[in-house]
């Protein structure tokens, strides 16, 4: 499964077509997405097998750890590969005691980029995400000024694209008028579905949508259903969600993260899960009785 993300969407100046299956290294790092892991060679091998089984995507920032997952990437992987597509996000930082305040001022804007291309060691980061909202939902906050740094570091070349992240459908028809933005990242799952109009709108756009926590959010209700549809297709609830967000719209792009091998392979083989228009539509209508409900 292929996708190619955004307009005239290019590494170093190459026709890029992103795999809808990528990789989410958030997990790389310690307890709470803090410190180092409890298993560094594990966490350089996860990273091994992600590029071996084809995997040309993987997600990042330097606030994982801080600075933990970008250094294991780099001590894993480079010299990257030329079809490896290495997406950040930036707009946060780690306090001292794990908690995530905003960075968004102009000085933090530039630094954050700078911290990521050096524990990357890059010359240019492919795309970077602005991430604005709380922690699960947009808040529609001003963000124009971030915005126009990371624009500004665009023409310097420190970075190819731009994206964003928790944001709102207005807040991406407002940053599309002063940049191309390739791709979103919110959270949306099955059971969490304000994004469904956005996601039909960024279709048409080619812009890839890419969700965070897929299974976050849900009830033990809907965790019982979707078990029930995982069973009967011997597989697990996760792969049947991911299975699900391929379906759902050809422009979703995946980035399930974890810190073990196993687990890994059993995400990427969601991708071969085929799933009929009715299992479709049964899982479909664990998020509309949720909608239904409010």
């Amino acid at each position: 499964m292929t996708n190619k993300l955004g307009g005239d969407f290019h590494i170093s100046g190459t026709p890029f077509t992103v795999k809808r299956m990528g990789y989410g290294a958030m997990q790389l790092a310690g307890p709470g997405v803090f410190g180092p892991p409890r298993d560094m060679d594990e966490a350089v091998a996860v990273l091994h097998s992600v590029i071996e089984s084809g995997v040309n995507h993987i997600d990042t920032s330097d606030f994982y750890g801080p600075h933990v997952t970008n250094q294991i990437i780099q001590k894993a992987l480079h010299p990257y590969k030329k079809d490896l597509l290495i997406v950040s996000k930036i707009g946060a930082k780690r306090g001292a005691d794990a908690s995530w305040p905003k960075a968004l001022g102009k000085d933090e804007i530039i630094s954050a980029v700078h911290d990521n291309l050096r524990n990357l060691k890059l010359e240019a980061i492919d795309i970077v995400n602005l991430r604005l909202g709380g922690m699960m939902e947009p808040t529609d906050e001003p963000f124009l000024e971030p915005l126009n740094v990371l624009i500004d570091l665009k023409k310097q070349g420190l970075i190819r694209h731009i994206g964003l992240s928790t944001v709102s459908e207005k807040q991406v028809d407002e940053a599309s008028k002063l940049t191309e933005i390739v791709c979103v990242q919110n959270m949306y799952n099955i059971a969490n579905r304000a994004d469904d109009t956005m996601i039909d709108a960024l279709a048409k756009k080619n812009i890839a949508y890419v969700p965070y926590f897929p299974l976050g959010g849900f009830n033990p209700l809907q965790e019982d259903e979707l078990s029930k549809v995982a069973a009967t297709l011997d597989a697990t609830p996760m792969q049947v969600a991911l299975a699900w967000l391929l379906k759902r719209s050809p422009n979703i792009l995946l980035i399930p993260g974890t810190s073990s091998r196993k687990h890994l392979h059993e995400n990427l083989a969601a991708a071969e899960l085929e799933l009929s228009d009715e299992i479709f539509e049964k899982l479909n209508a664990i998020g509309l009785k949720t909608v239904s409900s409010k």
